[in-house]
């Protein structure tokens, strides 16, 4: 797999690092079409960069022309400690006092998953087309090669046409059997800029067969994103495998 690779020290380095490059996007993108639109990722390594950008102010970047969406929800309700939207709402989205009408959470407390996923890719696709083209996707990925919520072996590995979907997992990295709501690879590939965000030693074995084993997107579903300006930004500990472990 053939990817852009920069290592930085730990993961305050990679999350300054990550706020400068969603800033110029974000810049670049409000200049060129008057908006922006970026997904987001939850997990622990996100919540640095976005305590980052809330510590510059809202004056750092044009907010009001910024719409936030996310890759992936856990199916709980937005206040539930697991939710990723409670986590940026916390760290990002009200120390900020962004506007409700350029946040766009995932339903995921609906009891109909599969609604919930149908909801979300209704409003995606009305506002950014089919497929919707984020101007930047932030992903993460987990110790077992997962991606948004496209845990190994589960069915949304092989979605080619949905863009979001209700994903059955079974995995100990998700606390056993649940049900993730998650963007799928069509949706993912289909941005203008990917960025990952990858951070700690319990990565590092995952992370050398993602970018430098052989194709087992089944095993390893971080491999499925092949979009055309995709980079990884990892601290040292990640990179501790890959070859010169740059």
């Amino acid at each position: 797999m053939t990817a852009q690779i920069r290592t930085y020290e730990g993961l305050d380095d990679l999350s300054r690092a990550a706020a400068d490059e969603l800033t110029a996007i974000a810049k670049a993108a409000v200049a060129a079409r008057g908006s922006c639109s970026i997904a987001l990722s939850g997990g622990s390594t996100p919540k640095r960069l976005f305590q980052l950008l809330a510590a510059q102010g809202r004056g750092a970047l044009p907010w009001d022309q910024i719409d936030l969406w996310w890759g992936d929800e856990r199916t709980v309700p937005p206040d539930h400690p697991d939710s990723n939207y409670r986590m940026t709402r916390e760290a990002l989205i009200d120390p900020l006092q962004l506007s409700p009408t350029r946040v766009h959470r995932i339903p995921a407390e609906l009891p109909d998953h599969d609604a919930a996923a149908t909801a979300y890719e209704r409003e995606l696709v009305a506002a950014l087309g089919s497929p919707p083209v984020f101007d930047l996707v932030l992903l993460g990925m987990g110790p077992d090669g997962h991606t948004a919520s496209l845990f190994p072996g589960s069915p949304a590995l092989r979605e080619a046409k949905r863009f979001v979907v209700a994903n059955p997992v079974d995995s100990p990295v998700a606390k056993g059997k649940t049900t993730r709501i998650t963007l799928t690879a069509p949706a993912l590939n289909a941005a203008r800029h990917v960025r990952f965000l990858v951070a700690g030693a319990d990565k590092a074995d995952s992370l050398e067969q993602v970018l430098e084993g052989p194709p087992n997107p089944i095993k390893y579903p971080s491999q499925l994103i092949v979009n055309g300006d995709v980079a990884w930004l990892v601290d040292r500990a990640a990179a501790a495998r890959l070859r010169g472990n740059p």
